[in-house]
């Protein structure tokens, strides 16, 4: 299977801030042959890892970027917020969430489950829906910097093209 690679940017939803300055990054297919995608990304020092479901409201994180690798299962994922991207995900593919950008699973599979993992280890914040956090919130976006590597290439890769300023 060919790994697709898009990417594409999301408003500010008044009640989510999402990124003005960075774009969503979707590998699609591209742990197809089952590699471990923990293992990947942990090796391109994106640590933190996690493993389990996406929260089913919607949230975001100011302080780092984020990637999500599918395992198991499908879902459709919701970006942006409300008035968002949905995304259909299925095992096999990476998507990477600049620090921001709002996320909430509407349906899934039974055994759907993912893989997390945050660049240099952060720990991320957990913020929800909030309209009256919008100006706190981008400030602190905007101080997040840039992963040194891509989660799933390593020194090189789209994340890098992308999201170079």
């Amino acid at each position: 299977m060919e790994t697709l690679v898009r990417s594409f940017f999301l408003n500010d939803a008044g009640d989510i801030p999402n990124n003005p300055e960075l774009p969503v990054i979707v590998y699609q297919g591209v742990f197809a042959d089952n590699l471990n995608i923990q293992a990947q990304f942990e090796q391109h020092n994106w640590t933190g890892t996690w493993t389990g479901d996406v929260y089913d409201y919607h949230h975001y994180h100011t302080n780092t970027h984020e990637v999500l690798g599918v395992t198991s299962g499908k879902a459709t994922v919701l970006l942006g917020g409300d008035g968002g991207e949905r995304l259909d995900l299925k095992a096999g593919d990476v998507v990477v969430l600049p620090a921001g950008t709002g996320h909430r699973k509407m349906e899934s599979t039974e055994d759907f489950a993912v893989v997390g993992a945050y660049p240099n280890g952060s720990t991320p914040n957990l913020k929800k829906k909030d309209p009256g956090v919008q100006a706190q919130a981008l400030a602190q976006i905007k101080n997040v910097p840039l992963p040194e590597t891509d989660p799933v290439y390593g020194e090189s890769g789209p994340l890098l093209e992308k999201w170079a300023k």
